[in-house]
């Protein structure tokens, strides 16, 4: 296995080094934010250790670069700056672990192992389809450049769609998964919620994103079959109004 370890301080470089290389790996090493985009999209690493506080740039903006040019190798931050809100920062920026300074060499072999075990498939921060963007960290939603108002259980209802695209989502896993209490067999909660979807995410004349599967439920149509043409197989339904008295706040 194949490591960058980016990291200015010299000392702790080579300690790095060291360890790492006496477990096993291949270490190489980047002391500032520039040189560690430049190796790391030059040299298919199994692994990233990086530091924060880097010269050029820091280390949350060298993971998102990374995310950025399609380099998906696991990255550990390992930084003294441990607070909550660095943390949040350093996951949300495409990080896939964070252990804080000083450290146990145990501790991060073992999280090592455990990153090398996830592989290096795409983990993108933005969750995409077609014109759709979401952003699950800053819970934003876009479709084009304009950006959507959703409440929090569109959002969620949405996000459910958007990561499984092209499948079709039955009335029940939509309720298992979006609402977090018990609806009966009769409750029209979730076509309530996908005309509300529908409403904001369709635009006039066009056929909608979301395509209802007779008998079976909706999905979330491909990027190669969203647009104006008509589908016979999963023609677009007109939304509904919401029932009276459903008593389920949006």
């Amino acid at each position: 296995m194949r490591v960058l370890v980016v990291e200015d301080g010299v000392r702790t470089a080579e300690l790095l080094r060291r360890g790492l290389t006496e477990e096993g790996y291949a270490v190489d090493v980047a002391a500032d934010g520039p040189d560690a985009v430049w190796q790391a999209t030059e040299v298919p690493y199994d692994l990233i250790v990086l530091d924060v506080m880097l010269p050029g740039f820091d280390g949350f903006e060298v993971c998102r670069r990374l995310r950025a040019d399609g380099c998906w190798a696991p990255v550990l931050v390992l930084t003294a700056l441990g607070s909550v809100g660095e943390r949040v920062h350093g996951l949300d920026a495409g990080a896939d672990d964070y252990l804080a300074k000083p450290f146990s060499f145990a501790e991060l072999f073992a999280r090592l192992r455990a990153l090398v075990r996830r592989g290096t498939h795409p983990r993108p921060a933005l969750v995409t389809v077609g014109d759709l963007r979401m952003d699950p960290a800053s819970r934003r939603v876009w479709r084009g450049e304009a950006e959507l108002q959703l409440s929090p259980k569109e959002f969620a209802l949405l996000e459910l769609f958007l990561r499984h695209p092209g499948d079709v989502l039955t009335r029940t896993r939509i309720l298992e998964h979006v609402w977090d209490y018990p609806c009966d067999g009769v409750s029209n909660v979730v076509d309530q919620y996908v005309a509300y979807l529908r409403r904001k995410v369709d635009r006039p004349g066009e056929r909608s994103h979301l395509a209802t599967v007779r008998g079976a439920g909706y999905r979330l149509r491909a990027p190669d079959t969203a647009g104006p043409s008509a589908n016979p197989a999963y023609p677009p339904v007109r939304p509904e109004e919401p029932g009276a008295g459903s008593g389920h706040g949006r």
